[in-house]
């Protein structure tokens, strides 16, 4: 039986979860996917820094501090000898009768985490893959990573009956992210993606390609750009946690530039692979 963190206790996993748990009744609570590379995670300073602002825009008080929860998920990745694969880790605002507002001060937060073991996805990142096009429904703070996902549920699930990596969302003609991921476009060499304001989630590993952009002398615009403007770029890929880097080769029929992963992206892709080459290997 695989273990699960549950309010700081490594335990055996099992069904935890009140009935009256808001993060069940109502989704209020905020969570981190950490990626984790040869038993070792991947940036997770920056995923739990994320996750003390999306709680602090919920008004949600953390139960632990940072360090202490860096503490605990090196140890549940311990004990469940996580190899590859990811770390989950939610927290919602408690148990308690269920009424919309917050309830008292005597509701403690509820944390869980647990691991899954996955593969790299080195295959569709060398080879790349298709994407569709669905309206962006989601609310207007994308930024704060929530429990509430139906609508990323809803366009992930359109992706996968059309035989697609992806559904890339827009808000009218403007292009937002994707389901699960943020979206690149590269154009006569130069770099754009949604500035990181409250219609996008900032990616951690979208964070790390403009780092590496930068780095690189790509040059970098972080603005808005059109569902047109996607489908005449050279290149398009998606980042996101474990996902990493993945070319996007056609867009709702629509090939993207020569049909093939592009050289920056595979420029920014090799990047990216060193820096967790260095993680595993330091």
């Amino acid at each position: 039986m695989s273990k699960i963190l549950f309010d700081g206790q490594i335990i055996d996993r099992d069904n935890l979860v009140d009935i009256e748990d808001r993060g069940y009744q109502f989704g209020d609570g905020v969570y981190e996917v950490i990626g984790v590379y040869e038993g070792r995670p991947f940036m997770m300073d920056e995923h739990l820094h994320r996750l003390k602002r999306s709680a602090g825009e919920i008004q949600l008080n953390l139960p632990f501090s940072l360090e202490e929860f860096r503490r605990q998920l090196n140890q549940l990745v311990k004990a469940n000898h996580l190899d590859e694969g990811i770390i989950y880790l939610q927290v919602t605002r408690g148990a308690a009768s269920r009424w919309h507002e917050f309830p008292g001060r005597g509701v403690r937060p509820k944390v869980t985490a647990y691991t899954r073991a996955e593969e790299r996805m080195t295959q569709v990142e060398d080879q790349g893959g298709h994407a569709v096009l669905t309206e962006d429904i989601r609310w207007l703070r994308c930024d704060i990573k929530t429990l509430n996902l139906l609508p990323n549920v809803l366009a992930k699930q359109k992706a996968v009956e059309n035989g697609a990596v992806e559904a890339i969302l827009h808000r009218g003609d403007t292009v937002t992210e994707a389901s699960a991921s943020n979206v690149f476009i590269v154009k006569n060499g130069e770099l754009f993606t949604h500035p990181a304001n409250n219609y996008i989630l900032n990616g951690i590993t979208r964070q790390k390609v403009l780092e590496i952009c930068r780095k690189i002398n790509i040059p970098v615009h972080e603005q808005t750009y059109t569902v047109d403007e996607l489908l005449a770029a050279d290149e398009v890929f998606v980042t996101a946690t474990k996902s990493d880097i993945i070319p996007i080769l056609e867009v709702d029929g629509n090939q993207i530039g020569s049909g093939k992963p592009g050289a920056t992206t595979g420029q920014i892709l090799k990047q990216f692979r060193s820096l967790i080459h260095e993680l595993v290997h330091t």
